[in-house]
């Protein structure tokens, strides 16, 4: 079986090998084929090592495809049935689970520390538990969300990570309120479904912010109202709100710099809701006098800050209804062959989301 596999964190090439096997096959598991899959920023910092994650390790966590096989125990799954992949699966008894927050479970993440592949050479992990860098992947029966016919594999695979991420923190965390001003900055795949998600609620104002031309030209397409560079947001901040600040500011990119810019663009009382995945060394300052002075709401929104199959639901109701736009998200396709240059692709940001077909 063929897989992109990183052998050392910090490296930036993946080698697509074929002499890895998915493995751990056996009750509670399936067994998938891998059709389709996202380039997430994520798989990128796990690379890097700003999300930590054991290596050698197989990147990717946004995929769909068709399962091949069940284990014992599995029910309601089936081979054959075509399913979109959730790295971050509810075990429905944490106490997290019991308070409706599903998002916090932490059994998911738990699955990151066990190796899903093997080379002649070793075990190999899969990144957050998955590893959708590949032709097979056992996973979890619990990380197998099935997907209705019409919805096509390429789709799927971005519901599963990006856009329920983006649309989840603009209508589920910071629940924007209809009539108000947002901006948002980082304007890749989850941005821009921040962006979408605000249109949905209402928003009037939306400003997206990237330094890449062809990001905010993007970002226009998919609710934006208008779209600057990061040196113009404060003349934007000036100009729409009359320098109080905008009533929602998403950031997402994860870095303390940008949470920091976005924290004093937001209006006094207003929402700084946090989406990007950062580095555990990556500091945030405040200090003790504005935290209290000012009143901003600081929320940070994992995977959409709400129970995700409910998301899933709901992003594909819209994408029927015509309501938010996801073909176009894919601005560029590769075969897995061609890995790296997706990377390429993400790191100079001149995609908004690389789809692999697998």
């Amino acid at each position: 079986m063929r897989a992109a596999v990183l052998h050392e964190t910090g490296q930036d090439k993946l080698e697509v090998l074929d002499d890895v096997e998915a493995s751990g096959f056996g009750p509670g598991k399936v067994r998938i084929r891998v059709r389709a899959t996202g380039l997430c920023h994520s798989d990128l910092s796990a690379m890097n090592g700003v999300l930590p994650q054991p290596a050698p390790f197989v990147p990717g966590h946004e995929g769909a495809g068709e399962i091949l096989d069940v284990g014992d125990g599995v029910s309601g799954l089936a081979r054959g049935d075509r399913v979109l992949l959730c790295w971050l699966p509810a075990c429905g008894t944490c106490p997290a689970c019991r308070r409706g927050q599903t998002q916090l479970c932490l059994a998911g993440f738990l699955n990151a520390g066990t190796p899903n592949f093997k080379r002649p050479g070793g075990d190999v992990f899969g990144f957050a538990g998955t590893g959708t860098f590949a032709e097979e992947v056992v996973v979890d029966a619990r990380c197998a969300v099935p997907i209705p016919d019409d919805v096509p594999f390429d789709i799927a695979a971005l519901i599963g990570c990006g856009v329920t991420t983006g649309l989840g923190a603009a209508i589920n965390t910071a629940d924007v309120r209809a009539g108000s001003s947002v901006a948002v900055i980082g304007c890749g795949g989850v941005g821009v479904c921040a962006i979408q998600g605000a249109r949905l609620k209402g928003a009037a104002q939306i400003v997206a912010v990237d330094p890449v031309a062809s990001r905010r030209e993007a970002a226009l397409t998919f609710g934006a109202t208008e779209a600057v560079p990061p040196d113009e947001l404060a003349d934007a901040k000036q100009r729409i709100t009359a320098g109080e600040g905008f009533d929602y500011v998403f950031e997402v990119v994860g870095k303390s710099a940008t949470a920091r810019t976005a924290y004093e663009t937001t209006r006094r009382g207003g929402t700084l809701c946090v989406v990007g995945a950062g580095a555990m060394d990556d500091h945030l300052r405040l200090n003790m006098f504005e935290l209290f002075f000012d009143e901003k709401r600081i929320l940070p929104s994992l995977y959409g800050g709400g129970d995700v199959v409910q998301s899933y639901e709901r992003a594909i109701a819209l994408w029927r209804a015509g309501r938010i736009d996801l073909a176009n998200l894919i601005t560029h396709r590769v075969r897995l062959t061609e890995i790296n240059e997706a990377l390429d692709q993400m790191r100079t940001g001149t995609s908004l989301r690389t789809c692999v077909e697998i």
